[in-house]
């Protein structure tokens, strides 16, 4: 079976993040996949350090990802990048982890910029032989477009959400095939 692993990278309790991971996430289970959502939040995993080969719960979260055939990952957008908190999961993680797989991305902004977040991840997931998708998912304004049980209800963007679950599963499959 197809395995799509999401990453948040928020840190809030209430992540519309996570949420908007979550959609995704139930998409590509419709599609047939089996999910796991890490949350980065709820880890514990020190500042990458890179003289030390284990830190905290590094190597479960990396063996996660080496395991998934896709990843969605996400993050709040943060002086124009991606979070800190997933900046360093991300330096824990290299080509090992993603040489072919298929990696949808989403970022959640507060305002309405999210280009460059999701610039900075195409780049550096292509660095480390990530397949990354064409379909990618920016959300302005991300607290007004999620509600509090975290669902989207524009349904064009509940719709892009969900197809990027089904996009990173249909390409996790050719990959793996």
């Amino acid at each position: 079976m197809t395995r799509i692993v999401a990453i948040s990278g928020s840190r809030r309790e209430a992540s519309t993040t996570k949420a908007a991971l979550r959609v995704a996430l139930a998409a590509a289970a419709d599609a047939g996949a089996e999910t796991d959502l890490i949350d980065l939040g709820a880890v514990d995993l020190p500042l990458y350090h890179p003289d030390e080969d284990e830190q905290g719960d590094s190597e479960r979260l990396k063996r996660r990802v080496r395991e998934a055939d896709g990843v969605l990952a996400g993050t709040p957008v943060y002086r124009g990048s991606y979070s800190s908190t997933f900046k360093n999961f991300h330096d824990f993680c290299g080509s090992h982890e993603y040489e072919d797989t298929a990696v949808g991305l989403l970022a959640t902004a507060g305002g309405g910029s999210y280009g460059g977040t999701l610039e900075h991840l195409r780049s550096t997931f292509r660095n480390v032989h990530a397949w990354v998708v064409p379909h990618e998912v920016g959300i302005r304004g991300a607290s007004s477009e999620i509600d509090d049980d975290g669902r989207i209800p524009d349904d064009d963007l509940r719709g892009r959400t969900e197809r990027l679950g089904r996009v990173v599963t249909e390409h996790a499959e050719r990959l793996r095939g």
